[in-house]
């Protein structure tokens, strides 16, 4: 979502890292640019305003000035105010006194409450906290059917009326079946609208009198720009809210509210989507934030993702073949399904430091999953004697591998071609003269015939 935020603020740091040595002009010119980039991408100007002078501030003393490496420093104190910003509010689920806690989730219409609320329940599931799904919106069409569909993929318990009741006697007999299960949080689906009207609010107002919330969490499209922030601020004011969501963090819109609305509103991000996917949840990590908007990466987060989808036995065996000189198609494309388990490729490079920049310049589709499915398809419609020895390819068996995999005999030649080189680069890099050799680009690294 920050692509073109994050390449624009890498621009200016990376001229002021040219620099020697800083002056005042030097500072408010970058400082300018910094500013314009935030109001481009849609971040609240009181927020850029506030954020700009509060680095300029800290930038401007003579220590950091006349160090030796003064552009690092202004990225290092952009960093920590930006994370400052994102940071406000504590940003843990608090349980209540009894079990269960509810957790009473709002929103408009379209942000995504439904699917928020699911994804909440397995991750809680993982967490080891048993959790009931209450389907109290009932007032968008198949909302509950939604809710029963999504629930079943992850095995959670749901609790449902019918839509001849009223939210409210929903919500208080669904807490009860709750206690009955022995469950540690109910989630409660609530209805939205297309807009902030009174009937909503008082609607919520009094399920929230019902069910005395632990957590009032308000799920806010992040793609809506200011609108988003206007949305939560009066949320906020007529129901009081514990915690924001910010979903859709993976669109291409701007994506500036995102940065804004924990600041304008004094909520505390809790948790961000990041797909459509169940998994596709976090919980919100500010310094993780601000380092990506920065470019500066997220190794942390491919870490955590990293341990809990690539299998380590398959990792070892991989690693083996490796330094046997035995890497086949067969290696390849189990490479290319686990990291496909850990989300879009492009989501990965934003985790990368230093990535975001190469992001920028590869075509956009080389990077979606439309383009990963044609190299898996490539490599299954092969016999598993060609798997293992690509070299046997000739013209007529690309000309049969393309038309089983709707390809082109080009499209053949390409994958067989990086293969090639992926399997180079993973002999030098198992063996010890590899180190310290040729840089090759990434995607040839990643081993995924981009």
């Amino acid at each position: 979502m920050f692509e073109s935020l994050t390449t624009k603020l890498t621009s200016v740091f990376e001229r002021l890292g040219n620099k020697g040595r800083l002056t005042e002009a030097d500072v408010d010119k970058a400082l300018r640019e910094v500013r314009m980039a935030l109001l481009e991408a849609d971040v609240n100007f009181r927020v850029a305003r506030d954020l700009v002078g509060s680095v300029r501030g800290r930038v401007l003393q003579a220590e950091v000035l006349s160090s030796l490496s003064p552009g690092q420093q202004v990225v290092r104190i952009t960093n920590e105010e930006l994370t400052s910003l994102l940071g406000a509010g504590d940003r843990s689920l608090h349980q209540g006194p009894r079990q269960p806690s509810t957790i009473l989730v709002v929103g408009l219409n379209g942000a995504g409450k439904t699917t928020f609320c699911a994804k909440l329940a397995r991750h809680l599931k993982q967490a080891g906290q048993k959790p009931l799904l209450i389907a109290a919106d009932l007032q968008r069409p198949a909302a509950i059917e939604q809710l029963r569909t999504l629930a079943g993929r992850i095995e959670a318990p749901v609790y449902e009326a019918g839509a001849s009741t009223t939210p409210v006697r929903v919500v208080r007999d669904g807490i009860r079946r709750a206690a009955d299960l022995g469950a540690v949080w109910a989630i409660v689906d609530t209805a939205g609208r297309f807009q902030v009207d009174d009937d909503l609010m008082e609607e919520l107002q009094e399920v929230k009198a019902v069910s005395s919330p632990s957590e009032a969490m308000l799920v806010v499209d992040a793609m809506t720009g200011q609108d988003a922030v206007r949305a939560a601020e009066e949320f906020h004011s007529r129901i009081g809210l514990t915690g924001l969501v910010l979903t859709k963090l993976d669109g291409d819109a701007r994506g500036g509210a995102a940065l804004s609305i924990s600041a304008v509103t004094g909520v505390p991000t809790k948790f961000v989507g990041t797909g459509e996917r169940l998994d596709a949840l976090e919980p919100f990590h500010p310094d993780r934030l601000a380092s990506r908007v920065l470019g500066m990466g997220d190794m942390l987060t491919l870490i955590e993702k990293a341990s809990t989808t690539i299998d380590k036995d398959q990792a070892r065996k991989l690693e083996k073949k490796m330094r046997q000189a035995t890497f086949d198609l067969d290696d390849f494309l189990g490479q290319l399904q686990q990291l496909r388990k850990m989300g879009p490729l492009s989501q990965i490079l934003e985790m990368v430091p230093g990535m975001s920049r190469l992001q920028a310049q590869l075509p956009s589709d080389e990077l979606d999953d439309g383009h990963l499915s044609r190299v898996e398809a490539i490599i299954r419609s092969m016999t598993p004697r060609e798997r293992q020895r690509p070299e046997i390819i000739d013209g007529s068996r690309r000309r049969r591998i393309s038309r089983g995999s709707g390809t082109t005999p080009r499209e053949v030649n390409q994958l067989l071609g990086q293969f090639r080189q992926a399997r180079k680069m993973m002999r030098q890099m198992s063996s010890a003269k590899g180190k310290g050799g040729r840089r090759g680009r990434f995607k040839d690294v990643m081993g995924l015939g981009l």
